[in-house]
């Protein structure tokens, strides 16, 4: 193995050495907030000056990352739990997308499986590289050492790394196992305890994030092999379906639609409920079904339009009226769980799930407005824009504040009815804690809602925004507003 170091490999390591240790100071501190921002801030920096702006794929990659940073811009601007949650693996999973996209070559499919497997693949050069060059830097430190020396403090080093963590966990499940051992250990001598723990920690946090970013970093210009190959699949022999087979699953399955179409038009065209149904009983009659038979369709159009060979003209036709004819009837499945959703909505108030749903049947309705497109005009690909849909779907949910809009709605309802759900809004973050505190402007005497407050305000008391890491402006906003409240002690 050569154990040369270029100045500039040291001067690039000691760079992510400085993009571990900002990781480590983001993410570990505090809980993240506009720490997110700082951290991307340097991450691309350091992307920026390694390849010197030489980049392909330009209009998918800004795409990419507009939607990086909208996302983490959401970690200082909003307070929402579940987006808080889902960020933490989609943004990472989004900026290895977006580097591996603009450093790959300019005829290189993104939307294919092949990317994920070369995404995969970096990760894996990334780690080999970053253990070849410890190696390399291992031997010249021990260069003037003989070599079973070196070896014997090699596979010390190696079995340390290892064998360490392994101690840690093992001796906390055998002390929860058994008391006599457990207060065997905690008589050890008090200086073991006093040992910082917590610094070897953050101190390993940073190897293992220096490690991975110069690995991968290094390795992004490398060629990689992969086993999916990136032809087109007809001409490796894939599955395929006779048209006529097709055509008569499709008239089978739009014929029981056009009749379930033909009853939810006299719901869509008539007042109140059919059948004597509640509110409760109409919503929920149904609408998890509509929502899977019509991804079942969607699943059958794709699959039809991959793999099924026409054959002539008139079968060409054929099939695309059958496809057109699936395309609005399942749009007619999903106006009609639309409608139930807001009716149920109507009368039992907003949440996070029911938002959600609204939301994902509108992308659904784009999408099979776009297959539609796709059906008369065959030049169009299909993963590309399910892909780019997604994303901006994705991060077009995290920008537009659900939370916000759930309060909003649920003091709307409450004006009209003087119905809502206090601990609903409770469970909420920081935006549920603003509606409640709106609601006790406009109704104090509401019954749990002084109390409610008053345990958020000695939660709030907590000085865990005094970190910069977590500074967010809605949580700001509202401590600010729920300290300023006059609350009798409870």
């Amino acid at each position: 193995m050569d154990t040369v170091i270029k100045k500039n490999e040291w001067l690039f390591m000691l760079s992510c050495l400085g993009l571990g240790i900002l990781a480590e100071i983001s993410f570990f501190h505090a809980r993240i907030g506009v720490s997110y921002l700082v951290f991307l801030t340097g991450f691309y920096l350091v992307v920026f000056v390694r390849y010197k702006l030489g980049f392909n794929h330009r209009r998918i990659g800004l795409l990419i990352m507009g939607c990086i940073w909208l996302l983490a811009a959401s970690y200082v601007l909003y307070d929402n739990v579940l987006f808080y949650l889902l960020n933490i693996v989609v943004i990472p999973f989004l900026v290895l997308f977006h580097v591996v996209l603009i450093t790959s070559p300019g005829n290189l499919k993104w939307g294919t499986p092949a990317f994920v497997v070369r995404m995969a693949a970096k990760i894996g050069q990334g780690v080999t590289y970053s253990s070849q060059f410890s190696g390399r830097v291992f031997k010249l430190v021990s260069r003037n050492m003989d070599e079973s020396t070196s070896q014997t403090m090699k596979r010390v080093l190696i079995g340390l790394l290892i064998g360490l963590p392994l101690l840690g966990i093992i001796t906390g499940l055998l002390m929860s196992a058994d008391a006599v051992f457990q207060e065997m250990v905690l008589r050890l001598p008090q200086f073991i305890f006093d040992f910082n723990l917590e610094g070897i920690f953050r101190t390993v946090a940073v190897l293992v994030f220096t490690a991975l970013f110069f690995g991968i970093l290094q390795v992004l210009r490398i060629k990689t092999r992969t086993p999916i190959q990136e032809k087109n699949d007809a001409e490796n022999g894939t599955i395929s379906c006779n048209g006529v087979t097709a055509v008569t699953i499709l008239i089978l399955l739009n014929a029981v639609y056009a009749l379930f179409t033909a009853i939810q038009f006299t719901y869509f065209f008539s007042d109140g409920l059919q059948g004597g149904y509640t509110y409760a009983e109409y919503a929920r009659r149904g609408f998890f079904e509509l929502i899977i038979v019509t991804l079942i369709n969607w699943t059958i159009l794709i699959c039809c339009l991959k793999l099924v060979r026409e054959q002539g003209a008139k079968m060409k036709l054929v099939l695309k009226l059958m496809y057109s004819l699936l395309v609005t009837v399942s749009g007619v499945m999903l106006v009609s769980a639309y409608q139930r959703l807001s009716m149920y909505e109507a009368a039992y108030g907003f949440t996070m799930e029911r938002i959600l749903a609204h939301a994902f049947m509108i992308f659904l309705i784009v999408i099979f407005a776009y297959t539609l497109f796709r059906v008369w005009f065959e030049r169009l690909a299909l993963l590309h824009f399910y892909l780019i849909a997604g994303l901006v779907f994705y991060t077009g949910l995290n920008v537009m504040h659900i939370e916000q809009i759930i309060v909003d709605e649920n003091l709307e309802r409450y004006e009209r009815t003087d119905k809502i759900d206090i601990h609903y809004l409770n469970a909420l973050s920081s935006t549920g804690v603003e509606g409640l505190i709106e609601l006790y402007k406009v109704n104090p005497d509401y019954p749990e809602l002084e109390q409610m407050l008053y345990n958020r305000q000695q939660m709030m008391e907590d000085n865990s925004l005094d970190h910069w890491q977590s500074f967010n402006f809605t949580k700001r906003e509202v401590r600010e507003q729920l300290l300023g409240l006059e609350l009798e002690k409870y």
